[in-house]
């Protein structure tokens, strides 16, 4: 990989406090544990003497480096995030947030939460809002159907329920 990377794609700035609070927390982490113990090894490594072939000290910066770049990052998409803490006003239909669950064409039950890019993780049956699925659930209800392309062919999807808890309803 050389410096000339393409840019990410724009993604929704939406998540839920859960996910936002775990970005805090990976900011503090590496602010104030991780940053502080690699700084001490490269400076360790730096007091041995020759840095050119120093592969303790080589690495230390380049993970210095790596460091540093998570943490602007962090601090700059925490900056433009928006915290969606309550459900939508029409709680039967699927926003951010959802919790749904759904029948696929097979017969097989899956449930998933719409959440943010952020903190997506698919074993945890959380999905982006910005994934394909996600996208094509927006604004459908109980019994909808959604037909979706995917690698091994189309599936049809059934809604079965659609919950927003934690999120307190809003009226």
């Amino acid at each position: 990989m050389g410096r000339n990377r393409l840019p990410q794609p724009k993604s929704s700035a939406y998540i839920t406090p859960e996910g936002a609070s775990r970005l805090r927390q990976e900011l503090d982490y590496l602010w104030r544990v991780k940053r502080p113990q690699v700084t001490q090894a490269v400076s360790e490594a730096a007091a041995q003497g020759d840095r050119s072939e120093n592969a303790e000290y080589i690495y230390g910066k380049k993970q210095l480096r790596e460091i540093d770049r998570r943490i602007r990052f962090l601090q700059k998409r925490l900056d433009a995030l928006v915290i969606v803490d309550r459900a939508p006003t029409d709680s039967t239909r699927i926003y951010f947030g959802a919790w749904v669950r759904l029948e696929t064409d097979h017969g097989e039950t899956v449930e998933y939460r719409i959440v943010g890019p952020d903190e997506f993780d698919l074993e945890k049956g959380l999905i982006s809002i910005d994934s394909p699925l996600a996208r094509a659930l927006l604004k459908k209800t109980t019994d909808d159907e959604v037909s979706l392309a995917l690698p091994r062919g189309r599936t049809l999807y059934t809604v079965l329920e659609v919950r927003y808890s934690p999120f307190d309803r809003v009226d």
